[in-house]
């Protein structure tokens, strides 16, 4: 009986099999990418079967033929309409970065205008969705990045308004924006540094 790792395994090396004509470290860089598609999708969608994953994904040839046309390298062989191989970022890295620091200082700009403080809430929820969705960083990096650069800014800044726990005045709301702030610049610079390029 197979288990669920084999079908993955033979995929892969599939792949690696097709794509030999590629330069080492980019064949290695296309089966990790494919490698971790197929991780973040079983994860996402535990119930689909691991075969109707790699079907998505395409044929081996497929994928191997793709990637040896974007690193230029056909050697007179035709390329296969080009199928999703690995996941590619549509959306470049620095944009869900942005989305989760710069609605900040819109909300602190104008703190008692709701439309403003709507549009600040929906830019860094979807600043949060672009991040998990992005093939530019580890499982582990998206959810670090969220927790600090999404949820722990909101949990205090709810926490600040909603409650008597924050002291009074203008010098202690100008600290914690300072350390919001801080905290939110610091975890983009982080994220910016463990991306991966693909």
């Amino acid at each position: 009986m197979k288990t669920t790792a084999e079908p993955v395994r033979d995929y892969l090396a599939a792949v690696e099999r097709e794509a030999s004509a590629l330069p080492a470290d980019r064949r290695q860089e296309l089966l990790a990418d494919l490698a971790e598609h197929i991780e973040v999708t079983r994860a996402e969608r535990p119930d689909v079967p691991v075969g109707e994953i790699l079907g998505e994904l395409g044929d081996p040839r497929t994928i191997a033929s793709t990637a040896l046309a974007e690193a230029g390298g056909l050697d007179g062989r035709t390329v296969v309409a080009a199928a999703p191989a690995a996941r590619r970022g549509k959306v470049h890295p620095i944009v869900p970065l942005l989305m989760l620091t710069v609605p900040y200082f819109l909300a602190v700009l104008g703190p008692d205008v709701t439309a403003l403080q709507f549009c600040s809430g929906l830019l860094r929820i979807v600043g949060a969705v672009l991040l998990c969705t992005s093939v530019h960083w580890a499982p582990v990096q998206k959810v670090v990045g969220v927790m600090l650069a999404a949820v722990l800014p909101t949990t205090a800044i709810l926490v600040w308004d909603e409650t008597t726990v924050a002291p009074a005045g203008e010098t202690p709301a100008l600290v914690a924006n300072l350390i919001t702030l801080a905290v939110l610049i610091g975890t983009s610079a982080w994220l910016w540094r463990a991306r991966r390029r693909v």
